[in-house]
Order: structure tokens, then C-alpha cells, then sequence
């Protein structure tokens, strides 16, 4: 296999990966650990992910605990929550935080659905600009034409294989956002 298939095959490895990352963030019906990933703390003057002053844990299918390591640290982990947008209030319980995940109506259901819709158009999106890319390439690379045929099909073989990927991980979160 020539290099340029080898760099192809981990860019779409990182652009499933990545999806797979943006696909966990979304609020299904149970709580996640990783609905807080994206959220910043402001701490001493710097943006700090949450589970770096935090430990962060789900007692319950309803619920998260956030219990920061510094209890200094309520106010700004609390404000954090409350500016980001993940549509929970948080309870302060003196030494820890409590995030009552409530049940998703069915509208609700139907736009992270959406999100999730969205997110894995912009992946196949992303797979298909690293075809490009690994195309180019092999123009670049002034192959003989039959070799440049075998590798362009061989690019588009593995661009499909990615984008079905893609929607596998659509669909099953999919499944897993309208499950009840």
C-alpha cells in the first residue's frame, strides 16, 4: 500500500473518532459523565475543562455529581454550568454539585436528534475533503496512469467505507437519543 493510502486511512480514522467525540456531548435520556466535557471553568483568570478541577460522577441513571477537588472552586464550576448549554440547573449541596438530568420530551428528542443529524453530515464532510486531499496527492505524486487509477479507486473504496461508518455511528446514537 503506498503511503498516500496509509496517511488516508489515519485521517478517516481521526475524522470517526472525532465524530464519535462530538456525537458523545449530546444529551440522551440517561446522564453521561461526558455531557460535561465541553464545558470551561473559568480558574484564576484561565479557561480550565471542568474535569480538571472536578471529578465528575453519575450516582444515579438521573443524575450527575460534579465534586470539585478545591471547594473554592463552587462558585465558578456553578456559573460555568449555569452559562453553558446544556439546559440542566445545577444544586449546590455545600461540598458537590447536582445535576438533575429530566426526562427529554419527544420535541426535544427530535432536535438533538438533529444536532446529531448535523454533526455526522459534517464528518462525511470532513471524509470526503481528505479524499480530495489524498487525491490530489496522487496527482502530485506523477504516478503512472494505470497505478494512478488503482489508488484513485482504492481512495474512493475507503471514503465510502468511512462515510458508511459515519452513518453507523449516526444511527445508533440516533437510537439511543429516541429510546425512551
Amino acid at each position: 500500500m503506498t503511503e498516500e493510502i496509509e496517511l488516508l486511512k489515519a485521517d478517516l480514522e481521526g475524522k470517526i473518532e472525532a465524530l464519535k467525540k462530538s456525537l458523545s456531548t449530546l444529551r440522551t435520556g440517561r446522564a453521561s459523565a461526558k455531557m460535561l466535557d465541553g464545558i470551561q471553568v473559568e480558574y484564576y483568570g484561565d479557561k480550565i475543562p471542568l474535569n480538571q478541577i472536578a471529578s465528575i460522577q453519575v450516582p444515579e441513571p438521573r443524575q450527575l455529581v460534579v465534586k470539585p477537588y478545591d471547594r473554592n472552586d463552587m462558585k465558578a464550576i456553578i456559573s460555568a454550568l449555569n452559562a453553558s448549554n446544556i439546559g440542566i440547573t445545577p444544586i449546590n449541596d455545600g461540598n458537590l454539585v447536582r445535576l438533575n438530568v429530566p426526562a427529554l420530551t419527544e420535541e426535544r428528542r427530535r432536535e438533538i436528534a438533529k444536532t446529531a443529524k448535523k454533526y455526522a453530515e459534517e464528518g462525511k464532510v470532513a471524509i470526503r475533503n481528505c479524499r480530495r486531499d489524498a487525491l490530489d496527492m496522487i496527482k502530485d505524486a506523477e504516478y503512472p496512469e494505470d497505478m494512478e487509477k488503482k489508488l484513485e479507486t482504492e481512495v474512493q473504496k475507503l471514503t465510502d467505507e468511512y462515510c458508511k461508518k459515519a452513518d453507523e455511528e449516526f444511527a445508533s446514537k440516533e437510537k439511543e437519543i429516541m429510546t425512551i
